[in-house]
């Protein structure tokens, strides 16, 4: 491995030579975790942003895209919306995605002639997802595995191997204290099925609510960027039910808060009952009761009548 390690840095020191003769300015490397902005510099910008030209290409035999053109931004690009022009004639992009990442050239013209060589620069974009969602956060169960993936978006001209081993890139996941996460922990099987993926996968507690599980991205032992995973516990058991599992919520909304009963509510609910039976006894005494009544009264009318005849 160290045999390989030592070829690619010797290739890439060969390559770079060459890039740098015929450029004549260093390429940049700007690593950005998804869903932040990002800034990249134009180092060969003249006096004036009127002359200069944003260009973009994912892979190296991928078709160009003209994103800025002599300080005007192109109309017909998916990201003109995410775009804008620094005053410093840098590229803005706004909320970055994982497709964003690739080959940037800044470029001057004027008159129709290039002035001066390219400015290129490379975006690294870091994006963290799980087997059961895309996004950067997931509402999952308590009981159930879930694993995590960190991916380093990359097209630095070689191969991922070959730019991760001569560079030193590495990928790591650390928890919200900061402590790198290890494979001899057993509460975690961490694995690296690419040079430029990380996965961790982990059963989860009840007490990982809200636990933030981050990925972070190292360049020559220099911290670059960072991803973020949280994950929500869809049914967070009792102290008695703990042990038992339950089902993967697909929501990606937070679990909503239990509503806590109103005392007056509850009061009168405790107490509906009894008073409807009171008040239907009262309404059964009196329909019996009032023909009784009625009859004492025509009784009493008659003994009347009679002691006035006599």
């Amino acid at each position: 491995m160290a045999d390989k390690c030592h070829l690619c840095l010797l290739g890439l020191i060969f390559l770079s030579s060459l890039l740098t003769g015929l450029s004549g300015v260093d390429d940049v490397h700007v690593f950005i975790s998804s869903g932040e902005n990002v800034h990249l510099p134009c180092n060969n910008a003249l006096h004036d942003c009127k002359s200069t030209t944003w260009i973009y290409n994912r892979f190296s035999h991928s078709e160009t895209v003209k994103l800025i053109r002599l300080g005007i931004k192109k109309t017909d690009t998916e990201s003109y919306e995410r775009l804008s022009l620094g005053s410093d004639c840098s590229l803005n992009i706004k909320n970055i995605s994982k497709e964003d990442y690739g080959l940037y050239i800044c470029r001057q013209y004027v008159n129709d002639q290039q002035q001066g060589t390219d400015a290129r620069v490379y975006l690294h974009v870091l994006h963290v997802s799980s087997s059961s969602s895309s996004s950067s956060q997931t509402e999952i169960s308590a009981g159930l595995s879930v694993t995590l993936f960190c991916q380093l978006y990359s097209s630095a001209g070689v191969s991922c191997d070959e730019w991760i081993c001569s560079e030193r890139i590495n990928l790591f996941w650390v928890n919200q204290t900061g402590v790198k996460l290890t494979r001899s922990d057993s509460r975690y099987q961490i694995s690296a099925p690419d040079h430029c993926i990380s996965s961790l996968t982990t059963t989860l507690l009840n007490e990982d609510h809200n636990r933030e599980w981050r990925c972070e991205v190292t360049h020559r032992d220099q911290l670059k960027t960072s991803a973020t995973y949280t994950v929500k516990i869809s049914a967070r058991a009792d102290s008695t039910t703990a042990e038992t599992p339950v089902h993967i919520t697909k929501s990606n909304t937070t679990t909503p808060a239990t509503s806590t009963p109103d005392p007056a509510e509850t009061e009168v609910r405790g107490t509906a009952g009894p008073l409807f039976r009171v008040i239907v006894i009262i309404v059964e005494f009196a329909v019996f009761a009032a023909p009784t009544v009625i009859l004492l009264q025509i009784i009493c009318d008659r003994r009347a009548e009679n002691k006035e005849k006599l």
